[in-house]
């Protein structure tokens, strides 16, 4: 595996570009337009730059990374490569379309995976000509600091791909997981039920924001309380993923809060909206 595509520079895509050419594998990264694209190749060049700045890496390793970093927002651009990793919008029929668009182009050999933190994977890949060719790669935030990946197996995913997908993982310097292609895998399954708790002893008046905040950090030695990790993460992400945990198990434990539901209407999803359950 020589060549690496990223469907996606986000948050999640140019992280993942990111730690890809840092490993030494040419990368290209794909977005819908060059204003897009330009935003997130500035995100990999800052967060290089502070790198340097905090002396993690020297001017060189910088230097080095970036010239196997390259954008487009053409397609045939991915022509060459072995591996395409999909980290775009958490929409089925999105994905469905960008598959089929990379498909046009790769060659037959190309593994397929997708960074979904909640989709079915074998309905993923099930939207593929290469369902045999095709995983689950579900890296963390932010990519290049967070050492898991849960590796997910499709029903369809060929024993080859999975030690593939493993592997590459692993050459990133990540820590992989096997995890089930079951509605959370092992993280969010988790973690998800635990911050829908906060909010409904938030709602019961078990406490205030700061006060269940301080418990778990102080109290559990979590790096921080639930709230501050739900206006991280996003609030209308995991009021996504708590409601495809719910449709895939109906239990009450997966179902969100009025509470979250209405924050999310309300437009106050955390720190990328300046409020949430705290004010940015």
């Amino acid at each position: 595996m020589k060549t690496v595509g990223v469907l996606g520079c986000g948050l999640m895509g140019a992280g993942i570009a990111q730690v890809s050419a840092a490993a030494g594998f040419r990368t290209i990264v794909l977005e819908v337009n060059q204003s897009v694209l330009a935003k997130g190749l500035a995100r990999i060049e800052s967060f290089l730059a502070a790198g340097v700045a905090k002396g993690r890496m020297t001017a060189e390793d910088q230097s080095a990374i970036l010239g196997r970093v390259s954008g487009t927002t053409h397609y045939p651009d991915l022509s060459a490569c072995d591996l395409v990793i999909e980290a775009i919008v958490e929409n089925v029929d999105a994905k469905r379309q960008a598959y089929a668009q990379v498909e046009a182009v790769v060659g037959a050999h190309c593994l397929l995976a997708s960074n979904t933190s909640s989709l079915c994977v074998t309905e993923l890949a099930a939207a593929t000509t290469r369902p045999d060719r095709f995983g689950g790669l579900h890296f963390f935030n932010p990519v290049p600091l967070m050492k898991l990946v849960e590796v997910i197996r499709a029903l369809s995913t060929s024993q080859a791909t999975f030690e593939a997908l493993f592997a590459f993982a692993q050459a990133l310097g990540k820590e992989p997981v096997t995890a089930p292609d079951r509605g959370g895998f092992i993280v969010n399954r988790l973690l998800v039920p635990y911050l829908l708790d906060a909010i409904r002893c938030l709602e019961g008046g078990v406490g205030t924001v700061e006060d269940i905040d301080k418990s778990m950090a102080l109290g559990c030695g979590h790096p921080m309380g639930p709230f501050t990790l739900l206006d991280f993460v996003g609030l209308d992400t995991i009021y996504f993923i708590a409601n495809i945990l719910f449709d895939e198990f109906r239990e009450p434990r997966f179902a969100p809060p009025p509470l979250l539901k209405r924050m999310v209407l309300a437009g106050y999803l955390g720190k990328k909206s300046g409020r949430g359950f705290y004010t940015y």
